[in-house]
């Protein structure tokens, strides 16, 4: 039975001695809410994001100072930004509709935004102990479970975040033993963005995603580390 099982029934979980932690994007719906709830178990929390803070996460400079500027350790850093729409151009129906630049900007919020924030922050977390990176993704970037096409960018832009994720997580292994870095699907979310898109399929809360998301990253070992899961905790293919 996964950890989130166990959270469920009221079993302690390991995280319990998560003491510190770096949510990015801490301003949007699920940031926030992980912020919340993280504090709600006693962590002290540093939330960065752009309306805040003006960490711009797809440019270098400011991430490297943004980051450069804080202490640590963290026990978790978790990336909660990433988008559906990005200057007027939400996920596409058909090829027609790909452009360069609506393209681009997915990948360059998507992918290079938490893979920057993995580059310049893996001098937060802590080598000797367990500590967890994780970044939001979405199940359409799974290859192999992709059996409807459309939205080009987006997925396109996912998927290539779970390779980061799952490439750094090796060389995250090499200096920080007992590391646990994976990308995450939070399922369908409600914001007033993504209503449009929900098409039917279940939504959550950002509070209840949040709960889920910590749940996941509660039962997870560094046997685990490079892979992508679900909300439930489940293995999401590739």
């Amino acid at each position: 039975m996964r950890a989130i099982g166990l959270k469920r029934c009221g079993f302690p979980l390991a995280s319990s001695a998560m003491e510190n932690a770096l949510v990015i994007g801490s301003s949007g719906g699920i940031g926030k809410a992980l912020v919340t709830a993280l504090e709600t178990r006693g962590v002290r929390v540093t939330g960065l994001s752009r309306s805040g803070d003006g960490l711009d996460v797809t440019d270098e400079s400011s991430v490297e100072a943004k980051l450069g500027a804080l202490d640590g350790p963290f026990d978790l850093i978790f990336v909660a930004t990433g988008a559906l729409e990005l200057n007027g151009h939400g996920p596409e129906k058909a090829l027609k509709q790909l452009t360069p630049e609506a393209m681009i900007a997915q990948f360059k919020l998507n992918c290079l935004g938490p893979s920057l924030i993995l580059k310049h922050g893996m001098h937060l977390l802590p080598r000797e102990r367990e500590c967890r990176f994780a970044a939001l993704s979405a199940r359409v970037g799974s290859i192999g479970d992709n059996g409807m096409g459309g939205w080009y960018s987006y997925r396109t832009s996912k998927a290539a975040l779970n390779q980061m994720i799952h490439g750094g997580a090796i060389e995250l292994s090499r200096t920080h033993k007992k590391s646990i870095c994976v990308a995450l699907h939070p399922g369908t979310v409600e914001t007033p963005l993504t209503a449009k898109y929900a098409d039917g399929h279940p939504t959550v809360t950002p509070e209840q995603a949040a709960q889920n998301l910590l749940g996941v990253l509660d039962g997870l070992t560094p046997n685990e580390t490079g892979l992508f899961f679900d909300w439930q905790g489940e293995r999401v293919e590739w």
